[in-house]
């Protein structure tokens, strides 16, 4: 089994925007951190951070054992569970998320609160510094 925890931190809302996740299995634990470029809400920042960790497992060949998502996305974890969304921003990244988890055989989702979060919390906040400093740089 392999167990997701994702996250996302923003400044201001919408405004620059970073997303974590943290990967836990059988000889696996890894962390990471991705500044985003451009302005998102913070729910939108959530669903992406669910997406890019998704694409991490895929595209790593790590989609053959039963996946545990951890988030503390409301809206993100709701969203799975109804296969629905209201908010028409949110809808693509709904169907990027069904379009990723085709690729697992089963996958389970669950809502944690924050204080069970902390470590994507942090990575999040650490992408978020990191995409502050980016926009503030000039650029070539």
């Amino acid at each position: 089994m392999i167990k997701i925890y994702t996250d996302a931190a923003t400044k201001g809302n919408p405004g620059p925007s970073g997303i974590g996740f943290v990967l836990v299995g059988e000889n696996l634990y890894q962390q990471i951190a991705i500044p985003l470029e451009g302005i998102y809400s913070n729910h939108e920042a959530e669903f992406i951070a669910l997406v890019k960790g998704l694409t991490y497992l895929v595209d790593h060949k790590m989609n053959k054992e039963l996946l545990q998502i951890f988030s503390d996305s409301k809206i993100v974890v709701s969203a799975l569970e109804k296969n629905y969304v209201k908010n028409e921003t949110f809808k693509p990244h709904l169907q990027q998320l069904k379009l990723l988890l085709n690729y697992f055989e089963m996958y389970l989702i669950e809502w944690i609160p924050d204080a069970k979060n902390k470590g994507a919390d942090n990575l999040a906040r650490q992408a978020l510094r990191k995409a502050l400093l980016d926009s503030d740089s000039p650029k070539a």
